[in-house]
């Protein structure tokens, strides 16, 4: 298959996809209605691959598949894996990162690879644009003293309008967030950190462009929005954090792995910094952890991203993708090789 813009080759007219990923991953991701939507343009073959990809029984089903629908809980598509699917065209992840499901091998073989990651995005910058606003109102350190103190001295409380938001990476994500900030009538003076932005497409996005230690010193939330890198592992380090001013709020809906957990710990124990953390290293935490029961700290189990009604999201993403696949079109949510290492 040739690597080239849009689609390498036509596809059949309608392919045969193959559905692998947990199985309750697959009734929430690909309801009743989305797989009879998806039948309409490919055979969509009965039931799903939940175990071992190499077992007689899912390479059977491997062997026929045009395309692999993957998502939470699909083994790596390995060369034994894919040595039972020799008619394997696309990868269509209804799911966000495929860094851990797609080997050198998948690329190899030219097998297209798309990612649901766009429609991920939504709910996270949601959930972060929220903890943003809970952290300029200090609802978290107010919620866990309300039974001793049960209302703030009026000029004691705390709200959003005119507060510095430091955004660290102009991701996907990121860049939702970022949106999101600047239609609020909280005015918010947003920083942006991310070494591949310019100036200009930093003017384009209505935001300040910093450098990261710049960011930290001027905002009193911090928000964590680029992908794990080994440049970018513990990004906010103790130096960084010390540099957050006195009362401020990391929020991290991103890898955990990008700050230094115990540097974060240590700030939050002394009362100095409150944090949101969607994330952490390691995740979980251990039980007893000090960040599990400081007032100052919510933590919460890696749910920004789509849960529960929002899965379906990505189903249909999904879905919407395969019916690119079979008319031709470019693909959406495409990843190529030479992005991986930037993506999250």
């Amino acid at each position: 298959m040739n690597d080239r813009p849009g689609n390498p080759l036509p596809f059949p007219a309608r392919p045969t996809v193959v559905v692998a990923m947990g199985a309750d991953e697959a009734v929430a991701s690909l309801p009743a209605d989305l797989r009879t939507e998806l039948d309409t343009i490919a055979r969509l073959t009965p039931g799903v691959l939940t175990g071992d990809l190499t077992a007689p029984e899912e390479r059977r089903a491997l062997a026929a598949a045009d395309v692999l629908i993957t998502g939470w809980g699909t083994p790596a598509l390995t060369e034994g894996v894919l040595a039972s699917a020799p008619r394997l065209r696309a990868v269509v992840h209804a799911a966000g990162s495929v860094r851990e499901l797609v080997t050198s091998t998948v690329w190899h073989r030219g097998i297209v690879v798309s990612s649901a990651a766009e429609a991920n995005a939504g709910p996270v910058a949601d959930y972060t644009y929220a903890a943003i606003v809970l952290a300029a109102k200090k609802a978290i350190p107010a919620a866990a003293a309300y039974a001793t103190n049960p209302k703030p001295a009026f000029l004691d409380r705390e709200g959003a309008d005119g507060r510095t938001v430091g955004v660290i990476g102009a991701s996907r994500i990121g860049r939702r967030v970022l949106a999101r900030l600047r239609a609020s009538d909280a005015k918010f003076r947003i920083l942006l950190y991310d070494p591949c932005v310019t100036a200009r497409e930093a003017a384009g996005l209505g935001v300040e462009l910093s450098g990261l230690d710049e960011l930290c010193r001027a905002s009193s939330i911090v928000t964590v929005h680029a992908p794990l890198l080994p440049e970018t592992h513990r990004l906010l380090d103790a130096e960084r954090l010390a540099l957050i001013p006195d009362g401020g709020t990391v929020v991290n809906t991103a890898r955990g792995a990008l700050v230094d957990t115990d540097a974060l710990t240590r700030e939050c124990l002394a009362g100095r910094l409150d944090a949101i953390l969607d994330v952490t290293q390691p995740e979980p935490l251990p039980v007893g952890h000090p960040l599990r029961k400081l007032p100052n700290v919510l933590l919460t189990p890696h749910i920004a991203g789509a849960q529960g009604s929002e899965v379906r999201r990505l189903g249909a993403y999904a879905v919407e993708e395969i019916g690119r696949l079979v008319r031709g079109e470019p693909l959406r949510g495409r990843v190529r090789e030479e992005e991986l290492s930037r993506l999250a």
